[in-house]
C-alpha cells in the first residue's frame, strides 16, 4: 500500500477536530488542510493567551480535543490585548502582513463561535478587552452608559 508523508498526520487526529479543520479552510479559502491547520494553531495559541477562568474552561470543554490542547496549554498574558493588538501580535509571531492575519483571525473564530454557540461567545467577548467583536463576526459590543 502506497501512503505519502501527509498520512500518518491525518490520522492522528480525531473526527471532530478534522470536521473543524475542514470548516475553517472551507471559510477560510485555504488552498489546503495544511494552511487551514497553520490558522488554527496560530489563532487558538493566541486565544488561550488572552482568555481566562471560566469562559476558557468552557470553551476548551466544548472544542475538539486537539484544538482545547492547544488552547489549554497557553499561559495567559499579565496584560491581556485589544482586538487588533492580537491581531498585531500574531502577525509579529508569524511574519505574515496583517490582512493575512486578521482573515486567518476571522476564519478561526468563525469555527470557534460555531462549538462556543451564542450564549458562549457572548460570555467570551464580555471578558476579552474591545476589538474582538468584529473578529468573532459580530458587530462590537458597547457598555450600556
Amino acid at each position: 500500500m502506497m501512503t505519502d508523508q501527509h498520512t500518518p498526520l491525518q490520522h492522528s487526529y480525531g473526527r471532530a477536530y478534522e470536521q473543524m479543520l475542514e470548516k475553517v479552510r472551507y471559510e477560510g479559502a485555504y488552498p489546503t488542510r495544511e494552511k487551514a491547520e497553520e490558522a488554527v494553531r496560530l489563532v487558538l495559541a493566541g486565544l488561550g493567551r488572552q482568555l481566562t477562568g471560566d469562559e476558557r474552561v468552557d470553551l476548551a470543554a466544548r472544542l475538539p480535543f486537539e484544538a482545547a490542547r492547544i488552547l489549554t496549554t497557553q499561559i495567559p498574558d499579565t496584560q491581556p490585548l485589544g482586538g487588533w493588538a492580537f491581531v498585531k501580535d500574531l502577525a509579529a509571531r508569524t511574519g505574515a502582513s496583517l490582512a493575512t492575519t486578521r482573515w486567518d483571525t476571522g476564519s478561526v473564530f468563525s469555527a470557534v463561535a460555531a462549538y462556543a454557540g451564542p450564549d458562549l461567545t457572548t460570555r467570551i467577548l464580555h471578558q476579552l478587552p474591545s476589538g474582538y467583536a468584529l473578529l468573532f463576526g459580530r458587530a462590537e459590543l458597547t457598555p450600556a452608559a
